[in-house]
């Protein structure tokens, strides 16, 4: 049989999300022992920084127990792009039990999900 699951690959940047307008700026307070206390904060100080409003996964779709004479050590992949973090794990968690007798398509794939699942939420 020939399985698949994600891998997680991003996006690992702030600015991915801030060029999408997926973040927003938020106040806070600078607490005693944090992280954050360095030489131009203290405890108590106010900064900004940005939080990420609209979690996202992108990757790829690992798949195994393909023909060795075709594919290189039984494996392939297919780029997945981003969507919100909550299809993320949908798709993920219903790979984990996807099987096929046959290499399907990256399209094939998608669409039984979204068939079975829901449609995926795309990040642009």
């Amino acid at each position: 049989m020939i399985s698949y699951s994600t891998n997680c690959m991003g996006p690992v940047t702030l600015d991915w999300f801030k060029s999408r307008g997926l973040t927003k700026s938020v106040e806070i307070t600078v607490k005693e022992n944090s992280v954050l206390c360095n030489g131009d904060t203290k405890p108590g100080d106010v900064i900004v920084v940005d939080e990420i409003t609209v979690p996202c996964r992108c990757g790829r779709i690992d798949i195994y127990g393909l023909d060795e004479t075709e594919y290189y050590n039984g494996m392939h992949e297919y780029s997945v792009h981003s969507m919100k973090l909550e299809s993320w794990n949908r798709l993920t968690d219903w790979l984990d039990e996807f099987e096929t007798q046959e290499l399907w398509s990256y399209e094939q794939i998608i669409a039984e999900f979204e068939s079975q699942c829901g449609i995926i939420e795309w990040i642009d």
